[in-house]
């Protein structure tokens, strides 16, 4: 996976930075991968140019691997004031950047290409490009990504907004209920989700924490007026509570999954406190978990098609299967369109 691969670069080339360097052996263990992982590791940070070098060490003669001193010297302690930057931190700042679509355009995008300009003075010659090659290993991907030209400003605003803690007076357009609203909100937080930008806001006039999709809101001011932050609010406890950005009531859901889909959902993690249990009879198995979200679980499940079955809550499994009637009788062969 991206992140995997990632964090194990960095870790190299902590690793290698050290003055004492490592072996291929070491390596290997520090980075938990074989040996051939190893080799195509160094053979990749060399094609990046990065100075390594190896030579015999100790009794056996095994090579050690370093970084140029010279080279490493200039770097890991880049000085600024009270700043202390070492390679792998600059190489992950600049993955962190490659993966900044949604604030294109804005006023966010332009302070960050105005830091990233200033420390490229302090860093060796030909740093900056190599750093900038790194983030061309690994392409984001834009798929079902959402457009937020003509937003800029209000994105701008929301992020003053929350730095400064200020109230705003927002026109929001809700898909749900179909209307347009006016609502003052307290910004707190913005967070990332299948290529879309969302914050949590404190919504005074309900006297709640909800999210809202920064595409639908159509006018955004800052006021004056200062608000304090929820003492009681953590954002990353609230998002794994949820099976998507829905957050309703709880329920338990148990679901099956054939033996054709039955990788896919073994390999991730859909809910913190999820249970597997696998069917060695027909490769099947049957997903538990306690999550909100009921519109996102059920759309999920159905997205599988006829290899997925929900097994509780009954009520969703009623309503899936009202659906599937109505979505048979609108593809009946005898209901037939000019193309």
């Amino acid at each position: 996976m991206y992140g995997e691969q990632m964090v194990r670069m960095l870790r190299a080339v902590d690793l290698l930075s050290s003055p004492a360097g490592a072996t291929k052996k070491e390596l290997a263990a520090h980075l938990e991968v074989d040996k051939r992982t190893v080799e195509r590791l160094l053979g990749l940070l060399e094609e990046l140019n990065f100075p390594l070098y190896d030579e015999p060490d100790g009794p056996t003669g095994e090579k050690t691997w370093r970084m140029v001193d010279t080279y490493v010297m200039k770097l890991p302690n880049i000085t600024l004031p009270d700043i202390r930057l070492t390679l792998p931190e600059l190489i992950a700042l600049y993955l962190v950047k490659g993966e900044a679509q949604l604030f294109h355009g804005t006023e966010i995008e332009k302070l960050a290409d105005s830091a990233f300009r200033k420390l490229s003075f302090f860093m060796p010659e030909g740093l900056s490009r190599q750093l900038a090659k790194i983030q061309t290993l690994f392409v984001p991907s834009s798929k079902f990504a959402k457009d937020y030209t003509g937003k800029e400003k209000i994105i701008d605003a929301l992020r003053r907004g929350m730095i400064e803690q200020k109230r705003c007076a927002v026109k929001y357009h809700s898909f749900r209920s179909g209307k347009k609203r006016d609502y003052n909100l307290d910004p707190l937080r913005f967070f990332e989700n299948n290529g879309g930008l969302y914050i949590f806001a404190y919504i005074t006039d309900y006297q709640e924490i909800r999210t809202l999709a920064v595409e639908r809101i159509e006018r955004l001011q800052v006021t004056d007026n200062s608000f304090e932050y929820p003492a009681n609010f953590d954002p990353e406890k609230l998002l794994s509570s949820a099976f998507g950005i829905i957050f309703d009531r709880r329920f338990q859901a148990k679901i099956r999954f054939a033996r054709e889909v039955a990788p896919y959902i073994r390999e991730r993690t859909w809910a913190p406190n999820q249970c597997i249990t696998e069917n060695e009879a027909d490769g099947s198995l049957i997903l538990e978990m306690e999550t909100s979200g009921w519109l996102d679980v059920k759309r999920w499940v159905m997205s599988y098609g006829m290899h997925a079955e929900v097994l509780k809550p009954q009520e969703m499994r009623r309503e899936i299967a009202e659906e599937l009637i109505s979505s048979l009788g609108r593809y009946d062969p005898a209901h037939t369109f000019d193309t």
